[in-house]
């Protein structure tokens, strides 16, 4: 039974989710959350059981010391709510917590139930996958759904992936079923320098979902940690021909498959959001693999855990063909026999992305 005492009655909810694990490359969508808890102060007012759904062999809690007490921090998924403030306030639910290792069903049932409690009109659910794409461009971003009219409504595409899911593909079906519409954002990260931080990432991601239900974001120093971070890479890459190589190779490709894309939508959608910005309106780790664009499984990531590096480590030299990509990817996975992979949707001919986006 859900009990939501001490939440108030919340105006024009819209729930947004992002779990840790295999749907979140680079840790670019649960940070993208966890960004706009800490810049609108939320506060938690729900946490799913622990024992319920999470394998502590898998993700382990943590000990800590508070006052000279000692806790554990169990991992779990927790519910937050935020006030975004302007001449059109609204609340949007914040879900973020780790892919379940378990009873998916329940515990997409359960998060409904609160969704359903709260009066949410829209759930949207953030993901990254690896993908062939240049970190010098921009982060490709797709958002899809499974309901036609709310695709032609909110030009989206309308999702016609098949394969490997996780808890983000699960969860949008689980949305649909229920009656509740629902979008997934992915956002898609280099594969050849996946680890997390990936603030250009998670920065693209709250753009797009700025640009979704149209508020003002504060972004505070994100940009300029984006932009470190890919001078960083810039470095790493220039310090190796065969990189720098393999990086040009996939700025022509992304070139010439995006030439529209310089001109008419997404010029005026980036207008949008400069006015937007300009008028205000707004108030104040555990181990797996990544999805990636063909359905499989790529890289290592760091489970919650805090980091100022702006620099990533050094990354892997491509070898002859893009079929030798695979070699530097991880094959550890974060879901339960039934559904444990997240959907792969990708940013470069996948078959449940438009064009070059992912799911």
């Amino acid at each position: 039974m859900i009990e939501l005492e001490g939440v108030p009655e919340l105006i024009d909810p819209v729930m947004v989710a992002a779990f840790e694990g295999w749907n979140d490359a680079g840790d670019a969508a649960s940070t993208a959350v966890a960004h706009l808890e800490r810049e609108w102060k939320g506060e938690v007012f729900a946490a799913l059981d622990a024992e319920d759904y999470y394998d502590f062999q898998v993700n382990r809690p943590t000990v800590f010391m508070d006052g000279g007490v000692r806790k554990i921090t169990w991992p779990t998924t927790r519910l937050s709510v935020v006030r975004v403030g302007g001449d059109k306030p609204r609340d949007l639910v914040l879900v973020r917590g780790i892919e379940p290792s378990m009873r998916w069903r329940s515990f997409c049932n359960e998060l409904l139930g609160f969704a359903h409690e709260l009066g949410v009109e829209l759930v949207v659910i953030l993901g990254a996958l690896l993908g062939d794409t240049p970190h010098t461009r921009p982060v490709p971003i797709s958002g899809t759904t499974s309901d036609a009219d709310l695709a032609r409504r909110m030009d989206l595409e309308e999702t016609k992936y098949e394969g490997p899911t996780g808890i983000v593909g699960v969860l949008q079906e689980a949305c649909t079923h229920a009656g509740v519409p629902a979008v997934s954002l992915w956002a898609a990260v280099p594969h050849y320098v996946s680890q997390p931080p990936n603030p250009k990432a998670t920065l693209a991601l709250l753009n797009r979902l700025e640009d979704l239900l149209d508020l003002r974001i504060p972004l505070g120093e994100l940009p300029e940690d984006a932009r470190a971070w890919q001078v960083g890479v810039d470095q790493l890459a220039a310090e190796d021909s065969e990189v720098a190589e393999y990086v040009q190779t996939l700025e022509e490709a992304r070139d010439t498959a995006e030439l529209p894309e310089a001109s008419g939508e997404a010029i005026a959608r980036e207008f949008e959001r400069y006015l937007r910005r300009r008028d205000g309106g707004a108030g104040p780790a555990a181990s797996g693999g990544h999805a990636t664009a063909d359905g499989g499984e790529g890289g290592t990531f760091l489970r919650d855990t805090p980091s100022d590096r702006t620099r990533p480590p050094r990354p892997p030299k491509p070898e002859t063909g893009a079929e030798n990509r695979e070699s530097t990817e991880g094959t550890e996975t974060g879901g339960d026999a039934d559904a444990g992979r997240d959907e792969a949707p990708g940013s470069s001919g996948s078959p449940d992305s438009p064009d070059s986006s992912e799911d």
